[in-house]
């Protein structure tokens, strides 16, 4: 092909790092994945290794660019996506990491939210960032970095230091140290950001006592953040990095539900359904939080949002903390294979309950166990646990929308298991639509480039947009009541 005709995505992730090449057709040309390392050095602590994030996304790069035959002159530019919310801070000098990267699944600063509540700060917090006070954001990060690693406020204070999600690390990498910056998704996701000023707020830094100059500058998800550095990641210098968004909000870009009323839920290491609210951003009452989205073209736009904390990374704990498969894909037919749990319930509080609830305290729980349990029936209730709360999120969504949903656009990894999706069809009695390319979240980072490169149309990109499966909602009310009332049970028994 003549040179300029890919554009380049980087997706990474919780537990890996993805690179995709897509050509002018929106399809995908050649793509790399590698595992990322978890670590959990106490109960509740979750973190990655800031160098090995990097290394793994500079490794994908190439080998994408390898398997695709193609020279790296002919990438038009660069998308970003990330894990939202998880905490780097680095030397602004040497570019070197100060601390392991505090994942957003991390609990360890419950206390410091616990604190703030104290002051009675929350109602400012949700009123000016549409989020709550909850250890999953990245401002109480920062804050526990401060003031627990020795001597690192007083090398913040002096402008020392460099904060930023994931997103930010991987553009000052590309650039070797000459852009720091993020996009409005990412800021929206700190509990620093205000969300109508679309600025750091000063009121919100005061109160975590995060110096505004550990800042990232904020631009739009779709425009100009800077250039590849030579020889970086097997790139040319010059190749322009032209859009950045959280994981979710590019999937939601991918998915095109790009005007209010439309909606996406991503099946990833957790679920997250996003709604979105057009120009203005909607308060939630029933446990969800605002955040910053994209419009048609990219620019600000805004989402209701509700996080579960623990979706896929359910089944990945049926393989390999119980070795009970040994691939996921195997839980498809070995729950199939049973008529129902049961009456087995699997509440994954692995990392607390996300929304509607926000109990970061919450811990996993199994219920109804008999004799008679096999490993098919866990399995099973396992994969219906991610199902159960969609729902929990859905009903909260349409208490706060005031609309009932009939379509349910989906995507992540975890849609791909026909017997989870079929399930979750009938649970919320709505059809489920799974495109055909379901790593939306790569495609979104790659669109949002492209819609700044003149690569792509808007339009262009609704209309390439394919299904490949509904799935159309089977049973009765009596049937989804009880298996819902029974889930309501179960977490009440993990609350208790």
């Amino acid at each position: 092909m003549p040179a300029g005709d890919y554009l380049l995505a980087v997706d990474q992730g919780t537990t890996s790092s993805r690179a995709y090449l897509f050509d002018r057709g929106g399809r995908v040309a050649a793509w790399a994945q590698q595992e990322l390392r978890q670590s959990y050095p106490k109960p509740g602590w979750v973190e990655h290794d800031p160098d090995e994030i990097w290394a793994s996304c500079a490794a994908v790069i190439r080998s994408t660019i390898r398997q695709a035959k193609i020279r790296p002159s002919q990438i038009v530019a660069i998308g970003l996506t990330n894990q939202r919310e998880t905490t780097i801070v680095w030397e602004r000098l040497s570019g070197r990491p100060v601390h392991p990267a505090i994942v957003w699944q991390c609990r360890r600063t419950t206390e410091i939210c616990r604190r703030l509540k104290a002051r009675r700060l929350e109602p400012l917090f949700r009123a000016r960032t549409g989020l709550v006070l909850d250890a999953y954001f990245s401002g109480p990060k920062i804050t526990w970095l401060l003031e627990r690693v020795p001597g690192l406020r007083a090398r913040a204070a002096q402008g020392k230091l460099c904060f930023g999600t994931v997103d930010s690390w991987l553009l000052w990498q590309l650039t070797k140290g000459r852009v720091h910056a993020t996009d409005v998704t990412n800021a929206s996701r700190t509990l620093l950001f205000n969300l109508r000023s679309r600025q750091w707020d000063p009121t919100l830094l005061k109160a975590l006592r995060v110096p505004a100059s550990m800042l990232p500058r904020v631009l739009p998800s779709s425009g100009a953040f800077g250039r590849t550095a030579a020889a970086v990641a097997g790139l040319p210098a010059g190749i322009p990095i032209l859009g950045i968004a959280g994981d979710q909000q590019a999937a939601l870009f991918g998915q095109r539900c790009t005007r209010a009323g439309m909606m996406k839920n991503t099946y990833g290491t957790g679920c997250f359904l996003l709604l979105h609210t057009g120009h203005r951003p909607v308060r939630s009452r029933h446990g969800l939080i605002t955040t910053v989205a994209c419009d048609a073209r990219g620019q600000p736009a805004y989402a209701l949002e509700g996080s579960v904390f623990i979706g896929g990374a359910a089944i990945q704990w049926l393989r390999d903390e119980l070795g009970l498969v040994a691939t996921a894909a195997e839980t498809e037919a070995i729950a199939a294979g049973v008529e129902d749990t049961h009456g087995v319930y699997v509440v994954p509080a692995f990392t607390g309950l996300g929304a509607p609830r926000w109990r970061p305290e919450a811990r996993g729980l199994i219920c109804g166990l008999t004799r008679g349990t096999t490993r098919a029936h866990l399995i099973r209730a396992t994969l219906e646990s991610i199902a159960y709360q969609t729902r929990d999120v859905v009903e909260a969504m349409s208490r706060d929308a005031r609309l009932r949903i009939r379509a349910l656009q989906v995507d992540g990894g975890a849609c791909k298991n026909n017997f989870l999706m079929q399930f979750q069809a009938d649970l919320l009695h709505c059809a489920i639509v799974r495109p055909r390319m379901v790593e939306t979240t790569a495609l979104g980072a790659a669109q949002l480039a492209g819609v700044a490169a003149s690569f792509w149309t808007p339009a262009q990109l609704d209309r390439m947009r394919a299904v490949d499966r509904t799935f159309t909602p089977h049973g009765t009310a009596a049937d989804r009541r009880r298996r819902y009332d029974g889930w309501r049970r179960a977490v009440a028994k993990t609350l208790a």
